[in-house]
């Protein structure tokens, strides 16, 4: 009786094995060499982002606060997948801790619904500096910018913390290997035997939530910037207003689009090949990242400015 009621409260692995890209094994060695250029690129871009920000007191405005604050995002983000990833296609590592697994995805998950705070928020910079510039100083303080941080930390925080809980408490009948590069919510659920519907509704109820409801607001605000930059008397002034607006929506689509893509994917072509989808994963952890720092340093005048500065001075 004591052994059969010690296997009932063992519900779990110990440790959980990652399988990296299935039917892709092959070329795991290939394909780490994207993906390792893509995660060297994030982390020195995403660094150098905040160094410039951080040391040129000029750049202490709202809009480079938020880009602080993405770079920050961005640099957790991919780092709490790729090492454990790169591990897997160098060396074999495919065996991950239970309890690490979860707080992987706790990471995962929570940072990847920051990020699409942190562009709302960065919409609604665009949006008081173009549509009541009178009012940007007075609207966006510092008190409110750090504010809105705090509640897009908190809105992933809570929005994910059940996750974990859930998992914990499941009986993984179907053995430890997890078809994917890292633990994401629903490969783990998938390993899981009883009753996972919550699991199920709740993971697309919240992504849903998120994208659905930060892309309308970013949308919207969108629509009135560009009502405010149509009603601008001279052709130079709306060019100018909306260049300033260029990052970030090279921002929203780098971050966007392989979500759609990725989602569409997973109706329309449920035939597919997993690695498929697996790499389409990827691509929606890896371009962000890479990407935000290079759209900012090329579209923005002022950090390109400090950039091409600090390296030259290095050169000197």
């Amino acid at each position: 009786m004591v052994t059969s009621a010690s296997n009932i409260t063992s519900t779990h692995p110990s440790v959980f094995v990652l399988m990296g890209i299935p039917g892709l094994q092959h070329l795991h060695n290939w394909i780490s060499i994207p993906f390792c250029s893509a995660y060297t690129l994030a982390l020195l871009g995403n660094c150098t982002l905040l160094f410039i920000i951080q040391t040129d007191a000029a750049l202490h405005k709202p809009m480079y606060l938020f880009l602080a604050m993405l770079a920050v995002i961005d640099l957790v983000l991919s780092s709490t997948t790729l090492p454990k990833m790169l591990a897997i296609f160098w060396f074999r590592d495919r065996e991950i801790n239970f309890y690490a697994c979860l707080v992987q995805m706790f990471f995962l998950h929570s940072f990847s619904i920051m990020e699409s705070a942190m562009l709302l928020a960065m919409a609604f910079d665009r949006y008081v500096a173009i549509c009541k510039p009178l009012h940007y100083t007075t609207v966006l303080t510092g008190s409110l910018i750090t504010r809105i941080g705090m509640a897009a930390v908190t809105r992933a925080v809570t929005l994910m913390t059940p996750l974990p809980f859930l998992l914990r408490h499941f009986h993984y009948c179907r053995g430890p290997l997890i078809a994917h590069c890292y633990c994401e919510h629903m490969a783990v659920v998938r390993l899981a035997c009883g009753d996972t519907r919550f699991n199920n509704i709740y993971g697309i109820a919240v992504a849903m939530f998120i994208v659905v409801l930060d892309l309308l607001f970013v949308i919207l605000s969108y629509i009135f910037i560009l009502r405010a930059v149509l009603r601008l008397s001279s052709q130079e002034a709306r060019y100018k207003a909306f260049g300033t607006c260029v990052s970030h929506i090279g921002a929203i689509l780098a971050f966007y689009t392989p979500v759609v893509i990725s989602s569409v994917m997973h109706r329309v072509a449920r035939q597919a090949a997993p690695h498929v989808h697996i790499l389409l994963a990827n691509f929606y952890l890896l371009f962000p990242p890479m990407i935000n720092p290079i759209i900012y340093g090329v579209k923005t005048k002022q950090i390109r400015k400090r950039a091409l500065g600090l390296f030259s001075r290095k050169d000197v």
